[in-house]
């Protein structure tokens, strides 16, 4: 507002009828008189009316505010001569609607703070915005119960069902949903993704045995339709190979995204047996001659997602007994050193776009030598022996492995020597 009018009345109405002045002025020494019928405020605010009820009262009353409410003073004395139905339409912002309020609290005015929460509890909010809302009605009872309706933590049931229906969507558990189908799987993929690294009470809801139940049963249908669409490329003599991959792909990245999400259910260690499961007939069709020089797409996804089951049993995430992990490493590790190899020799190709970068080979050799030195001393024999037969025995590289094995079967020989040598002395000395 113009300083230089400051001394300039404002009038709401015409002086005609009104017969009570409120003079408002801020520190800066801004002021204006509005014009009121003593009915209007004593109707509307009981400040008013317990200060029109004072024996000392004038028809003028001063009130004193600062710049910075100075604004909200001005529209909240402008509410009181507007009807109800009409207050909800002259809010125009947030940040009015918080200032109005706070002021009409200030004055009692029951009727204009009640079309504040109206208004507030029914417009969007920015995230600053909600701070101060929540600020200006912590304080005000029940009569703020819709705007804090809105905030307020839900119970665990009601989360539990979001997460479920989520999880039946993410998974595509049920009856897809045409003509949004894609669109909604992957919305409810990120929507659990938020609410798993979000919600401080989520860890209540996976620990729930229904919803585990039904992630297993989406991890179950997902691995299983993932495997049949790959077996039906043998069947078909004449599949569009660019449709099929696609598909496929698709199916394989919502395991790669179960992959990621799984962990923080505790529940990893079913997808690592799932995988294990079905890794057998998978390798027996991608390796097929049928697919030689196709879908490189997909044979670098399974090495991929391969790399993280690898990752979780080898750093000690998923725990499984000897025969799995053996089962798991010999299964995986030819494929990917034959896979490596010929995704490097394509490289200088400018048209291809697969390959294994640097980040995801040191994670699969990391976590194969790990996964190596965690079997009995046999298999890792075994495993070790068919690297330094192979021919291509730079990736990955697994001489860290061979000189711990090395070490560790001079150290039990040596023990067993010695023990020999104590149980030879001990009948000696009888």
């Amino acid at each position: 507002m113009d300083k230089a009018a400051i001394t300039k009345p404002c009038r709401l109405a015409d002086q005609d009828g009104n017969d009570t002045i409120i003079c408002l002025k801020d520190r800066e020494g801004r002021l204006e008189r509005f014009y009121f019928n003593l009915s209007v405020l004593t109707d509307k605010s009981r400040y008013f009316v317990h200060q029109l009820s004072q024996p000392e009262s004038s028809n003028c009353i001063d009130i004193q505010c600062s710049e910075f409410n100075y604004d909200h003073h001005v529209k909240f004395l402008g509410l009181l001569k507007l009807p109800a139905c009409s207050i909800l339409e002259s809010f125009n912002s947030v940040k009015s609607a918080i200032g109005v309020l706070e002021v009409a609290v200030g004055f009692q005015c029951e009727e204009i703070v009640k079309c504040c929460i109206e208004y507030l509890e029914a417009i969007p909010w920015e995230d600053k915005e909600e701070e101060l809302i929540l600020k200006a009605v912590s304080k005000l009872g029940p009569v703020a119960m819709p705007i804090l309706a809105r905030v307020q933590p839900v119970d665990l049931t009601a989360t539990k069902s979001v997460f479920i229906s989520a999880v039946r969507f993410a998974m595509s558990i049920g009856e897809p949903c045409p003509p949004f189908g894609d669109e909604l799987k992957t919305s409810a993929q990120e929507q659990i993704e938020y609410m798993l690294g979000e919600d401080e009470d989520l860890p209540l809801v996976t620990a729930d045995d229904e919803v585990r139940s039904v992630v297993r049963m989406g991890l179950s249908k997902s691995c299983g339709s993932f495997e049949n669409e790959l077996s039906s490329l043998l069947l078909d003599p004449n599949f569009d190979t660019e449709t099929a991959e696609a598909k496929i792909l698709n199916s394989l990245s919502d395991l790669e995204w179960m992959c990621n999400i799984l962990p923080k259910m505790d529940l990893m260690k079913d997808f690592v047996s799932n995988w294990i499961d079905i890794s057998a007939n998978v390798l027996a069709v991608v390796e097929d001659k049928k697919l030689d020089s196709l879908m490189w797409g997909l044979k670098t996804k399974l090495i991929e997602v391969t790399a993280k089951v690898l990752e979780a049993v080898g750093y000690g995430h998923v725990i499984l007994p000897a025969p799995s992990r053996v089962t798991l490493l010999k299964t995986w590790l030819p494929y990917i050193r034959k896979i490596k190899p010929l995704l490097d020799s394509k490289g200088s190709d400018a048209d291809f776009r697969y390959k294994m970068d640097e980040d995801l080979c040191q994670s699969i050799e990391g976590a194969i030598v790990l996964l190596i030195l965690l079997l009995p001393s046999n298999d890792q024999a075994d495993i070790l022996a068919d690297w330094m037969k192979a021919e291509q025995v730079r990736y990955p590289d697994l001489s860290e492995a061979f000189e711990v094995w090395c070490y560790r079967t001079k150290s039990a020989k040596r023990r067993l020597m010695e023990g020999m040598n104590n149980v030879d002395n001990a009948t000696v000395s009888l």
